[in-house]
């Protein structure tokens, strides 16, 4: 079993990295598809990794409904400075949820979802999206540049 902030640490670690990478790009290259059937912007991979932990780690775990418009991000678009912002703030509500939640009590589920048992679960589902995402936001990037 590991702590609340060993796991605060590597999804906080996922976050800054793909926040750096945004802002990294500018607001051109950030909000810009690399020339792929279905390929998100790098702007998009990082707003829905946003609206991923909000929905799971409150909404889902804790009851706490956080408005999400999922179909929305992935059509975003963004300063860099107002992701930078969003990520920021959203770490800092984030890392309240997971010291919120019960890692063995079932999650609130407030939308009848029944896909993990336990809160527990429910945020090892963030992190797996966070390290997911953060490997497409870096393919993206090197496409981007690559490309630009």
């Amino acid at each position: 079993m590991i702590t609340a902030e060993v796991y605060l640490r590597f999804c906080d670690e996922a976050l800054v990295a793909m926040r750096d990478i945004v802002t990294g790009l500018g607001d051109d290259l950030a909000n810009r598809r690399p020339d792929l059937p279905g390929a998100n912007s790098p702007g998009q991979i990082l707003t829905h990794c946003l609206g991923v932990c909000a929905a799971w780690a409150s909404t889902i775990n804790l009851n706490r409904p956080v408005p999400r418009d999922r179909a929305g991000e992935f059509t975003a678009t963004a300063p860099v400075a107002d992701l930078a912002s969003a990520t920021d703030a959203l770490r800092a509500d984030f890392a309240g949820w997971v010291r919120d939640a019960r890692p063995d009590e079932p999650p609130a589920r407030p939308d009848g979802r029944d896909d993990y048992a336990t809160q527990g679960e429910v945020l090892l589902h963030v992190y797996e999206e966070l390290a997911q995402h953060r490997g497409q936001l870096e393919v993206t990037r090197d496409i981007l540049r690559a490309t630009a």
